[in-house]
Parts: C-alpha cells; structure tokens; sequence
C-alpha cells in the first residue's frame, strides 16, 4: 500500500513519530525525518541506518521549503509540538513550535503537491466539557498548548478547504505504549512495578481516554487508503471510554504481580482536572471503518511485556 512512498515525518524522535517510523519502514516506505538538533535520538537509534534525517527547524520557513523541495514527500505525518509536557512551559516556543512550525510546512508542502497531509492535534484543544467530547464541539482550550494545538488545527481545516489540499487532523486523546516517555503515568508505574517500587503518582481521580499505540498507528496506517473522502476533515482518535488513574495503577499493579502500594498526590499536577476526558469516536468508526482493538488490559499487557524487555533504554536515558 505504501511501499516505495516517500513518508516525512516530523517530530521523529518522540514518542508517536518514532512509532510511524517503526511501522512505515515495515510496510516498506521511504521514511524521511525531520529533527531538532537538540533532539535524544534514543527511541530511533537503531532504524537510523534505514531512515533519512535531515535537522530541521521548522520555524525557519526558507530551510523547511528548501528540504521539503528536496524530498518531495507524497505522505506527511506532523506529529512534531512543543509543550506537551510540563516542563515545555516557554509560551513563546508553544507558539512557534505548533502553529508558526505547521504553518510552514503546509505552505512548503503545497508548493510541491502530495497525496496526504495528516496533522497531529490534541483532546487539549476541547478544554473542558461534561460531554464525550466531538469533532465539531467548540474549542475552549484552558493552556497555552491546547490554544496553540487549536490554532494549528484550524489552519489546516481552511487550507484544506481554500486550497483543496489533501489535510487531514487527527485529535489524539492519551497514547500509551512501546517508548512513551518515562515520566509520563503508564511508563513510570510499569517501571517502578517492574523494579519492584512503589509507584510515585498524582491524584487517584484524574480521568484520561487512553489508546494502545498500536491502536493509533493502525488510523495513520488505515487513513493512506481513505485519502480521498477526507480532506479537511478532524477525526478523534480514543479509545472511547475513559478510566481513572487509580483504575489504570491498579490494572498495572495487578498485571505486573508485583505487591507495591501507590504513593498518591506525590507528583504535582499543574493542570486542570475535568471530570469527564472522553473521546467520542463515532466519527472515525463511520468514515474510516477503524476502532481501537486493544481494550485497557490488553494494551497494558502488551506494555508491560515491551517495558521488561526493554528497561535498558530507560537506563541510559534517565528517564527518558
């Protein structure tokens, strides 16, 4: 299906661009990536004598359109962003990163023609709801990230519809699996269970949709075949219902066999905690035919397996 196409992939080194990477070199693609210099290639150390790299900044419009010239990539995943995580706080650089990066791409990448754009957004850009929250639901971001995650999405939508160009969004909820940073609630309690320590974690209330990776590269790797009915159009991907931390430590707990008590409120938590953080999937089920195939214990299992036998990368990265 994409054997032979040229892929770009922004934003390779995290957590969901490594994963494409991993999955399109599979399928036979021609993966080209774009990197900070800055960037710890350790999710992608050892495919990158089988990719392409190229450091780019994409808030340098004339270097992106050079290089993108240069590729002339026919599928691009945007997956790249800046203040997903606490510490990413520089309002500047959410700014540049998300929006004024997306917009030079999608202006470099429609000088030349492709078959497919998809744009990387987030559940952020909802705020909070008491609903599922839906595609066309009003956007009412309370961070600076979510604001900017919107604005990036909105873009694409008009270009998408101005221009006739071939973007697509997708509104990830909360991917978890195979090389997540260590930080984050799913890796950390795996790796404290695994190493037979108690799980440092914040408020046992606070509520997330989370979705297997394998689950979200299954949508990117379905929407290449869709690419001709959806243009223009956002799709969430979740899984659907949504689980409290104290659910998901306790699942892991369990999973893992190992008897460790949950140390709770001994993380800070910056963020507003809504009641409701669910995805209303309908729209992806009905256009592209996908829905995740992991439930919860599955996705964790997989996880925690993929965890043991890879601890060693959490080790030489501190945490990732």
């Amino acid at each position: 299906m994409v054997s032979n196409e040229k892929i770009l992939i922004t934003g390779a080194t995290g957590f969901i661009g490594a994963n494409l990477a991993r999955a399109f070199l599979r399928e036979g693609a021609k993966v080209y990536v774009f990197i900070r210099r800055t960037s710890n290639k350790w999710r992608i150390k050892d495919i990158l004598g089988d990719i392409t790299e190229y450091y780019v900044d994409l808030t340098h419009r004339e270097e992106v359109e050079k290089i993108v010239s240069h590729i002339q990539p026919e599928i691009i995943f945007h997956t790249g962003a800046y203040g997903g995580y606490p510490s990413q706080c520089d309002c500047k650089k959410i700014y540049e990163a998300n929006l004024i990066g997306t917009i030079n791409l999608i202006n470099a990448c429609s000088k030349i023609g492709f078959k497919i754009f998809i744009n990387t957004g987030s559940s952020s850009e909802y705020g909070v709801k008491k609903l599922p929250m839906k595609e066309n639901d009003t956007l009412e971001p309370i961070s600076d990230y979510g604001i900017s995650k919107a604005l990036a999405t909105l873009f694409c939508q008009m270009k998408a519809k101005s221009d006739r160009l071939p973007i697509t969004t997708f509104r990830l909820f909360s991917p978890y699996g195979y090389y997540e940073e260590a930080t984050r609630l799913i890796p950390s309690v795996i790796l404290s269970c695994l190493r037979g320590k108690s799980p440092e974690v914040s408020s046992p209330c606070a509520v997330r949709d989370f979705i297997f990776i394998e689950d979200v590269i299954d949508v990117y790797l379905r929407v290449v075949a869709n690419k001709d009915k959806i243009a223009g159009e956002i799709f969430n991907i979740g899984y659907g219902v949504q689980y409290s931390v104290k659910e998901v430590v306790n699942e892991i707990i369990q999973l893992t066999g190992n008897i460790v008590k949950p140390v709770y409120n001994s993380v800070f938590n910056p963020r507003i905690e809504p009641e409701i953080w669910q995805a209303d999937i309908s729209k992806a089920r009905n256009v592209l035919g996908w829905g995740p195939k992991y439930d919860l214990k599955m996705g964790l299992s997989k996880s925690i397996s993929w965890f043991a036998e890879n601890m060693i990368l959490y080790q030489k990265t501190m945490g990732g």
